[in-house]
Order: C-alpha cells, then structure tokens, then sequence
C-alpha cells in the first residue's frame, strides 16, 4: 500500500504516457477529411458543369421555340395574306365587267340601271380600297415595266408622249403595294 501511495504523493514520477499512437489518430483523420473535401470538391465541381450544360440547353431550347413561335406566326400572316390577295384576284374580273357595264349604260337612257350598277361597284371598290387594293393609274404616266405590261406600241399624236402610255386595255391594281395585275396598255412610240 506505501508503494501505490509513494506513486500517487510523488510528483517526480510519472506515469507511461502513449503519445505516438494519438499523433497519428489527427493525421489519419486529417488526410480522411482532406480526400472527403476533395472528393466533394470533384463532385461539386462534375455538378457546376453539368448544370452549366443544362442551362446552356434550356437556353438554346427557348431560343429556338421563340425562333418557332415567330416563324409560324409568320408563315399564318402570309398564308391569310396569300389567301386574301387570291380571293381579291378572283374579283378583278368582276371589277372589269362593272366597269364595262357602267361604260354601256353611261349611253343608255334607263337612269335606275345606271344607279344600281354604279352603286354596286363603289361598295366593291370602297371594300376592296379597305383590303389594300389600290388601282394603278396609267394613263399619261411613263411606261414603268414595274406597274405596266405593254401590250402594242402606237406612233405618239405628240412628242411629248413618247414613251409614256397612251390608252389602257385593261386596269392594273396593287394589294399592299404589290402589284397584283399589271396595268395593260399601249405605248407611244
């Protein structure tokens, strides 16, 4: 008993202490921690990439919807448009006939003929003037091979209509600014 009191009263002697294995332990540890960090910094930086590459995707999507979007939105004014602009073709004639009868009963003598048919072709005109049809006055104008089909070439009366279009035969008319029947005329030549 006087030796495990000796042990315990006396300060100079001292106890076994293991300190080697207990350095290792933090350092063991420390390398554990250090190839954890740096597996999660791999695998973190793997998914920084992979969302780039998605957002970069998605972005690319949306701006080839927005391209789809207007392109079709596009392509349904146009087919309005080419369906609009057929329709009004099939009218000319119609607009032609209006004209030629107006001329004929402008010699006639049956005043209700000459107010119905007149009344008929301003309302198809006032309509159509409305849809962007719009006549191509020729008369006098200088032949423009932009607005004008020549149709003969007749020696000018006068110097100063040479080149210019003498007569109509047949009225052009444009639709939104296109042409949509080239005016048919004669020449002065």
């Amino acid at each position: 008993m006087s030796d495990k009191k000796d042990k315990k009263m006396d300060p100079q002697v001292e106890e076994p202490v293991e300190t080697a294995p207990k350095a290792e332990e933090p350092k063991k540890k420390q390398k554990k921690e250090d190839k954890k960090d740096d597996a999660l910094r791999a695998q973190v930086a793997e998914l920084s990439d992979k969302l780039a590459a998605e957002k970069d995707s998605y972005i690319r999507l949306m701006a080839e919807f927005e391209t789809f979007r207007r392109r079709s939105a596009e392509d349904r004014l146009n087919l309005i448009a080419s369906a609009a602009s057929k329709t009004i073709e099939g009218l000319l004639p119609v607009l032609d006939d209006c004209e030629r009868a107006m001329e004929m009963l402008a010699k006639s003598s049956d005043e209700a003929a000459k107010e119905g048919t007149s009344l008929i072709y301003n309302k198809l005109m006032d309509y159509l003037k409305t849809q962007g049809l719009a006549r191509i006055e020729a008369k006098g104008e200088v032949f423009n091979t932009d607005f004008h089909e020549a149709v003969t070439q007749f020696p000018a009366p006068s110097e100063d209509l040479k080149g210019k279009v003498i007569d109509v035969i047949q009225t052009g008319y444009t639709l939104g600014g296109k042409v949509l029947r080239y005016a048919k005329v004669v020449v002065g030549a």
